[in-house]
């Protein structure tokens, strides 16, 4: 039993090490690698997410390099950014975390990009309040991909979030059914100031998109301009 559970605390150790180097970079580095993952994806015409998803979108959230590992004992966290669109437009991104368990013969460690795109503003309200977990509180689906696919009404009104994952440069709806989105006021109050939190930030109450969550903010408007039409629910 003794050597069972060093070897599972000896596995968690290396995915620290493996993912601690994402975990520890500032801010800024990580709202660049955020948008960088957003513009590689949607650089893909046969494997980007669908322009009409991304013109429904009422909020879109990246979290790069999300580490998944286990040995028996899985789990799996991530850091990353959202932005909410109000009135046509892109805020100020607030900082999040996600993170999930499971159990299974699992083996090894994996890291992939995630993206989530919330359709809907009864899918996004939770993280407003400052947690959300997909699959309870808000029904989340592997997203269809293809820059030029058509999704389907009845598919939209089903699940309001859509997931996506890119690893070793595939990329694909995945399921997250589970995973746990909470809101990182730690990294906001660094970036927009102390009194600042994660649900001023997706309120609108912050105004001024600073130069540490430019880039993101760029690549949101570059691959999600204002809606044609009025199709959020």
């Amino acid at each position: 039993m003794y050597k069972k559970h060093l070897l599972i605390a000896f596995v968690m150790l290396f995915v620290l090490a493996v993912a601690m180097p994402v975990w520890a970079s500032d801010q800024g580095e990580r709202a660049t690698k955020a948008a960088n993952v957003l513009t590689e994806i949607m650089k893909a015409p046969d494997s980007g997410i669908p322009d009409e998803l991304m013109e429904r979108a009422v909020a879109v959230a990246v979290i790069p390099h999300m580490v998944k590992g286990a040995f028996g004992l899985g789990g799996t966290f991530g850091r990353g950014l959202v932005s909410r669109r109000m009135n046509g437009k892109w805020g100020a991104p607030a900082f999040i975390e996600i993170g999930g368990g499971s159990f299974g013969l699992q083996l090894g460690v994996e890291s992939t990009d995630v993206v989530l795109v919330f359709t809907s503003e009864n899918g996004f309200k939770g993280l407003l309040d400052g947690k959300v977990k997909l699959g309870a509180d808000a029904g989340v689906a592997a997203g269809p991909v293809g820059r030029k696919a058509e999704v389907a009404t009845d598919v939209l009104l089903k699940s309001p979030v859509f997931s996506y994952s890119r690893s070793k440069g595939l990329f694909a709806g995945v399921s997250l059914e589970g995973a746990v989105v909470t809101i990182d006021d730690s990294a906001n109050k660094k970036v927009y100031g102390k009194e600042v939190t994660g649900h001023d930030i997706l309120e609108g109450k912050v105004v001024r998109v600073n130069s540490e969550v430019a880039p993101f903010v760029r690549a949101l408007e570059m691959y999600s301009p204002q809606p044609k039409r009025t199709t959020q629910r």
